[in-house]
Formats: structure tokens, C-alpha cells, sequence
């Protein structure tokens, strides 16, 4: 029997909160060239694609920490992360730029590892448009660093998507299985690492 978490409202992800998974991850794909010092025009086929969520260690860790929010908080985290996706990917598509935006990517990842950890050490039940709002920016952020870049092949893109799915749904269905005290790791992981990611370029 599976530990419950009045937080998760539920022992198992069901069909609806699978599928708001895969929604998300396919909307996360927009985010696919990370690191976010390694932009630039991505090329490549299906295979390329898939492997690039996957080597890139920014987007990674994005993928992950969402996937690890939706499953803490709620499976309507994945919908403001798909919003944050489209929302970044069409305005970096169009040009838009934001100063700095190479290290609030990275902070970005931090970010929700924090949240997660803010909210379970908050007495009361995390509110869900707070919490929606730090994961549909932080999405929001990288994918605008890929929107300026969108030149790929369908392939690519399905590829990426693919993978990007996978991630995301494969954290969120896990980490509802093995309950709280993983995700609270993954948490404070995501914390620590995307601080360092920040960081990297000064030493």
C-alpha cells in the first residue's frame, strides 16, 4: 500500500493527470537547447532531438523539477508550465530578449526546488496560483532562450518533445510513488545545483 499525502489528494496518478503530463513535456520541448550557455541554431533528426533534453543538463534539470512540482503540489502545476512554455517560446520567437537571461535560467531551476521545499514547510496547503506562477516564469525564462532560436526539423522537434514527455511524466508518476521524502530531495537538489549552474561562469 502506498503511503498517502494529503498534499498529492491521491495514491496514484490517474489517466487525466498522466495526460496533463504529457501535455506539459510536449510543451516543455520548446525549451530543448540547454544549457543555456550553449545557444544556437539546433539541427539535427529524431534521434538528435530525443537526446537533447536529455545531454543538455539545464533542461534536465527543468524537466525534472517540474515533473517533481506537479507531483508535490498538483497535477494543475503542469497546466501553468505548458502556459510558461508557450508563453517564453513565442515571445523569444519574436525577438524578445531579457537581460541576463542565461543565469536566470539557471536560478530558474533553483526556483523550483524552492518552492517545493517552501511549501512543505508552510503550514498550510501551498496555494496553487503562487505556486504555478514561480513554474510557469521559470518555464517561461528557458523557453524564451530557445524561442530565438527555433530553425529545426519536424523530426527534431518530435524528438525533443518525445523525450521531454517522458521526463516530465516519468517524474511526476515516481515521484507520487515514492512520496514525499524523494521529492523533498530532489528538491533540495534542484536548489543546490541551479545555484551552481548560476554561479559556474564567474569561477
Amino acid at each position: 500500500m502506498l503511503p498517502f499525502n494529503p498534499l498529492l489528494g491521491s495514491r496514484l496518478p490517474g489517466l487525466r493527470q498522466l495526460a496533463l503530463a504529457a501535455a506539459a513535456g510536449l510543451g516543455l520541448s520548446l525549451l530543448s537547447s540547454l544549457p543555456a550557455s550553449a545557444h544556437g541554431v539546433v539541427d539535427g533528426g529524431l534521434m538528435a532531438g530525443a537526446s537533447h533534453p536529455l545531454l543538455g543538463l539545464d533542461h534536465l534539470l527543468l524537466l525534472l523539477g517540474v515533473g517533481g512540482a506537479a507531483s508535490f503540489i498538483g497535477s494543475p502545476v503542469l497546466l501553468f508550465a505548458l502556459a510558461g512554455a508557450i508563453a517564453g517560446g513565442v515571445l523569444g520567437a519574436q525577438g524578445g530578449e531579457l537581460p541576463g537571461a542565461e543565469v536566470l535560467a539557471a536560478l530558474a531551476v533553483s526556483s523550483l526546488g524552492l518552492v517545493v521545499l517552501q511549501s512543505a514547510r508552510s503550514a498550510r496547503s501551498p496555494r496553487l496560483g503562487v505556486v504555478g506562477s514561480v513554474v510557469a516564469a521559470a518555464v517561461a525564462v528557458h523557453a524564451l532562450l530557445h524561442g530565438q532560436e527555433a530553425s529545426s526539423t519536424v523530426s527534431w522537434w518530435l524528438g525533443a518533445g518525445l523525450a521531454s514527455t517522458t521526463v516530465v511524466g516519468l517524474t511526476f508518476a515516481g515521484l507520487r510513488r515514492l512520496g514525499t521524502r524523494w521529492t523533498l530531495l530532489l528538491a533540495g537538489g534542484l536548489s543546490l545545483a541551479g545555484l551552481a549552474l548560476a554561479l559556474a561562469p564567474l569561477a
